[in-house]
């Protein structure tokens, strides 16, 4: 094992391999009757199962939320769902996502800490995007256009017909494949901790869809464009981006080209898919916004940039020729600046840039631009946390709107603030309503527990506890707090809440028979 394998990546596939041994990859095809001993069988030519890709897909992502690189900011968890979910609602329209899988995959996509530029799919309707690629487009259409490719892939069973094709290798090996392919995006010396011989490299390097499931994902992916709302000029924009890229040495902050490598013949495709009379161009189609601009800039310094590069940036506005720049780039440049700094601790920079950054917005030349919603939105979030961050709650609640109808970055936004100014009652409702209207946000079950806590509400607080890991997929740690709780309510008595307590012994036997069904599959 190369002695460079970083920390990181080296610990985070030691958990896979050593789930992976115990049957992570055992993927429920059924052997024959001749071979009911052993490794088992994988089918005769037929495709991987719906079911047994979603399983495979759940173990995998069980892996990824550990990862320390995995966020769940609500800003941009919000923004990459607003087209993630247009996307899956063309795909339904125009039947290209059948009901079986619309019922049986996850449609989830993970945001990853990750300055590299790549975006993945996964088995059972998982997607993973880096940061590092939300930062690098230009317009919402760029972004939706690699979330429309990856979509496809799914939609198209590439996943499962890839690992169909590996049926005469073992259930291990197979597990160890797609896991060392997501380590190769962020390390390649952590890749080489999997494939270790000839035959190991060869089974990674064939995860890589085929340049015919390539071009397949490029048109089914851009036949979903228009219907979802996007300028189908998106493809186009992205894949010059990435032509561009391709061209300059690698440096491994592109891992997508990799995965994902551009031919000539995927280029001409897009290109000969618009119709005759359009500019060719993403942005003569759809101009870039003061939306996307904003949330761009903010993948890039979530995408955890180190100090020097965050004070590099927030000096980025006292340049010289810096007034002269596009109303956008020095839009983006604030928001960096004001967000920046409030995570570098200086309140005082980012209150200084966030009202220069209002100043521009308010007096842009395009009035749609200055009077867009979603951008004053955003506007407002930016306000909230940076007094958060200060330690101002009052500031904080303030600058977010009120009343109930609001989205989850305010609501996490509010509920944060309210436990700072140990006001927790008066967020707890909205927040118990918000997660039984969206069990699996694991995020809002760990932020309820806090708030269950500070009213002095322990059970109902394990409980949530335990309902963040469920919503994780860590059955055998959500199992542990269940029985806390049980065993919490044992001694409290009277006095314990019988709801709760009732919730909590159902739950309990719900997590115990998803661990037998694991544990069934090895």
């Amino acid at each position: 094992m190369p002695p460079l394998l970083c920390r990181k990546a080296k610990a985070v596939l030691q958990r896979a391999l050593l789930a992976l041994t115990v049957g992570a990859c055992a993927l429920a095809w059924a052997p024959p009757a001749s071979a009911q001993t052993g490794l088992p069988t994988l089918g005769d030519g037929s495709e991987l199962g719906s079911s047994a890709e979603r399983r495979l897909g759940d173990r995998i992502i069980r892996e990824l939320y550990r990862d320390p690189d995995y966020i769940d900011d609500p800003v941009l968890e919000d923004y990459v769902q607003g087209l993630w979910q247009s996307l899956l609602a063309a795909a339904r329209a125009h039947g290209e996502l059948s009901a079986e899988l619309d019922e049986r995959f996850a449609w989830e996509v993970l945001l990853g800490r990750d300055r590299s530029v790549n975006a993945f799919a996964l088995p059972g309707g998982y997607l993973g995007l880096h940061l590092g690629l939300v930062g690098v487009t230009s317009t919402r259409d760029e972004l939706a256009s690699v979330l429309a490719h990856e979509l496809s892939h799914v939609l198209q069973r590439h996943v499962s017909r890839l690992l169909t094709a590996q049926k005469k290798q073992t259930p291990l090996l197979l597990g160890a494949m797609v896991l060392g392919a997501l380590a190769a995006s962020k390390n390649p010396d952590a890749a080489q901790a999997l494939v270790v011989g000839g035959q190991a490299l060869l089974l990674q390097n064939q995860l890589n869809f085929s340049r015919d499931m390539e071009r397949e994902a490029d048109r089914i992916g851009y036949g979903l464009m228009a219907p979802a709302g996007f300028a189908p000029q998106g493809f186009v924009g992205m894949f010059d981006k990435l032509q561009q890229a391709n061209r300059l040495n690698d440096n491994g902050s592109w891992p997508y080209l990799r995965s994902h490598p551009l031919t000539t013949e995927r280029i001409a495709d897009m290109h000969a898919r618009i119709p005759p009379g359009t500019a060719i161009g993403a942005t003569a189609a759809a101009p870039a916004t003061l939306e996307h601009a904003l949330v761009a800039a903010r993948a890039r310094v979530l995408a955890n940039p180190g100090v020097d590069s965050l004070r590099q940036w927030i000096a980025e506005p006292q340049s010289s020729g810096w007034a002269s720049q596009p109303v956008l780039r020095r839009a983006a440049a604030l928001y960096v600046a004001a967000l920046g700094s409030s995570q570098l601790r200086d309140a005082a920079g980012a209150r200084a840039a966030a009202k220069k950054l209002d100043d521009l917005v308010r007096n842009a030349p395009d009035a749609r631009q200055s009077s867009d919603p979603a951008t004053r939105r955003l506007l407002g979030l930016l306000h909230a946390e940076i007094e958060l961050a200060a330690g101002a709650a009052d500031a904080a609640l303030q600058a977010l709107p009120a009343g109930s109808d609001t989205g989850r970055p305010e609501l996490l936004l509010r509920t944060r603030a309210l436990l700072q100014a140990r006001r927790a009652s008066e967020g707890a409702q909205a927040l118990q309503t918000w997660v039984a209207n969206h069990p699996k946000d694991a995020t809002a079950w760990q932020l309820l527990a806090a708030v269950a806590q500070a009213q002095g509400q322990t059970l109902r607080a394990v409980r949530a506890e335990a309902e963040a890991h469920a919503a994780r997929y860590d059955y055998a740690a959500a199992a542990d707090r269940f029985k806390a709780g049980q065993d919490l309510a044992r001694r409290s008595g009277a006095a314990v809440d019988h709801i709760d307590a009732s919730i909590i012994d159902t739950r309990l036997h719900a997590m115990e028979s998803l661990l037998r069904e694991q544990a069934a599959e090895r």
